[in-house]
């Protein structure tokens, strides 16, 4: 991906967890990379005494607070455009709001709170940034003081996300440690822990080959091992750093036998985190052993790096026209990855050209947002990738692929947007109290009902994948919409599935929707007329009979006749 931006654009992502606040600044490539200019970590422990009382204390609140006004401060050095996220913490919290309204009044700084399945999607972005996944199936797990999220892939395409209740600072509050823990606490640690794998995870969707780890139990596991086998005992980099279920498991036992106090002395170990590292390491060495991961992989930037490729992303559609057009065409990453699922391209470019017709004609009258019509078009392109799973519940599957896409240049809401767009294709007409539809807001539940209506016609106006509905226009009249389709051959199987599927339609816009059919003539074929050849002018000459009579074509007189 190609950035035109200024040399000096600067980006700035703070990731607001339970354990630990980090900032990272960068400035952008014209490649759509980017290079850190700084970084900032604070351990707040934001997340402290939420497990038993549901808020966020008064202590932690006061530290995150002053660890926000410092990086703030540092990225405006920087001039850098900040987003600021906040996960689990402030997420499951009664007061998280209050929180948020108390950092925007105190110190001008907007915080966004992600779901669980947008943070598992943050660090699976960055994963797939930087470890080849193509051909593997992988897991990318981010762990941190509140929740564990796990993410299923095949190569780029997600299947699943799992958000489990296993943050490292949440389970230590939970289940408090002897120091060195008792074997009957260790095991009722083991026993909540795979309770909630089994329940969160269950049975894998497919065998395991790669885990890609992100958060500060996967990096201090990486510390202390680095240092055991290198000698170092600095906070190096462990970026691609990989170990072995096996050495994961020699960590944790020689964790379990050593007293707090001497674990805040091991080598490669932050003494900060020597209280929760425990249970950290041991829900890790649980989900190892549940998914069969042999090889694990560090992947040190995790949920900031995902932040700031979004940023760059967005940065790309919304600069300078010349920005726009180096950036990768959003249409064409959809193109690629319907083929990927091997969705019938003639049947889906077909839909989308249907669908945006009828968008058109409405987009006036019934005030449609313009960046609709590329949203509509992008979900007729996807409408069918559900299909690479199984036939059977085929739109649900597609949510799920679409929602959890990674698709270069677009953003978790639009995504989102897309892939509800996608699952009311047909069959049940969307309600807000769906769950896929709670997550909206008002305005993108509207959207999604006005687009889905779309696409359910334009889709039944291809239903035998023939492509026969060679034009269309709609007539727009008090309390009615009059919908003219054009086709060469006969289209009784689409007109039929049109009609079936105009209720939802005619429930959205309010119109009765009226569907008249009218057949085109055969196109008129021209015979292409090249200047005679010299030998058949003499031929021509000797035997006037073979010389061609002037005037139109038989062809084109049985036209004008007709």
């Amino acid at each position: 991906m190609k950035i035109e931006a200024n040399p000096r654009t600067r980006l700035a992502a703070i990731d607001i967890g339970s354990n630990s606040i980090r900032l990272v600044v960068a400035e952008v490539d014209a490649d759509g990379g980017y290079r850190v200019l700084d970084e900032e970590r604070d351990m707040a422990r934001l997340g402290k005494g939420l497990a038993k009382s549901g808020r966020l204390q008064e202590g932690p609140v006061k530290a995150a607070l002053v660890a926000l006004a410092k990086m703030k401060d540092i990225a405006r050095g920087f001039k850098a455009r900040i987003r600021a996220v906040a996960t689990s913490a402030v997420r499951d919290s009664a007061n998280g709001k209050s929180f948020r309204t108390l950092v925007r009044d105190s110190l001008g700084l907007r915080i966004e709170i992600v779901s669980a399945e947008e943070e598992g999607l943050l660090a699976f972005r960055s994963a797939a940034r930087h470890f080849d996944l193509g051909g593997h199936s992988a897991a990318v797990v981010d762990i941190g003081g509140g929740s564990m999220e796990v993410v299923f892939s095949r190569g780029q395409i997600v299947e699943r996300v799992a958000s489990l209740p296993l943050g490292a600072v949440r389970l230590t509050e939970e289940l408090p440690l002897s120091s060195p823990p008792r074997n009957k606490e260790w095991k009722r640690l083991r026993r909540l822990i795979d309770r909630a794998i089994k329940k969160g995870v269950g049975r894998p969707p497919f065998a395991i080959q790669l885990m890609v780890g992100s958060g500060g139990t996967f990096n201090a596991i990486a510390q202390i091992l680095k240092a055991e086998h290198e000698g170092s005992d600095g906070p190096g980099s462990v970026q691609g750093y990989r170990f072995s279920r096996d050495d994961m498991g020699k960590v944790l036992d020689r964790l379990r036998e050593l007293s707090l106090s001497e674990r805040r002395r091991v080598p490669g170990l932050n003494p900060k985190r020597a209280d929760i590292i425990l249970a950290g390491v041991a829900v890790l060495s649980r989900l190892t052993k549940r998914l069969g991961v042999g090889r694990i992989v560090i992947n040190e930037r995790g949920i900031r790096d995902g932040i700031l490729l979004g940023m760059i992303a967005r940065l790309g559609r919304n600069g300078s026209p010349k920005a726009r057009s180096r950036c990768r065409d959003r249409i064409e990453a959809a193109r690629t990855f319907a083929r990927s699922c091997h969705s019938r391209q003639a049947h889906c470019e077909h839909v989308a050209k249907l669908a945006t017709d009828i968008f058109d004609a409405l987009q006036e009258a019934h005030k449609l947002p313009l960046p609709g019509r590329e949203i509509l078009q992008i979900a007729a392109l996807l409408h069918d990738v559900g299909y690479l799973v199984n036939h059977e519940r085929h739109r649900e599957h597609a949510y799920h692929m679409i929602l959890h896409s990674n698709l270069a240049g677009y953003s978790a809401k639009e995504l989102e947007i897309i892939a509800n767009v996608v699952r009311y294709q047909h069959g049940a007409i969307p309600r807000n109290f769906h769950p896929n539809l709670k997550r909206l807001s008002n305005p993108g539940r509207k959207l999604v009902k006005r687009l889905s209506a779309i696409l359910r016609l334009a889709n039944a106006l291809d239903r035998a994948h023939a492509q026969r509905i060679c034009a269309l226009s709609v007539r727009l009249a008090p309390g009615q919409a009059r919908l003219l389709v054009q086709g060469r051959t006969s289209a009784e199987v689409e007109l039929w599935d049109a009609a079936r599927q105009a209720a939802a339609f005619e429930r959205v816009f309010r119109r009765r929707l009226v569907i008249a059919w009218r057949k085109l003539p055969p196109p008129v074929r021209e015979r292409v007329r090249s200047a005679p050849s010299r030998a058949t002018r003499r031929v021509s000459a000797r035997n006037p009979r073979r010389q061609r009579p002037s005037g139109p074509s038989r062809f084109a007189a049985s036209e004008a006749g007709s």
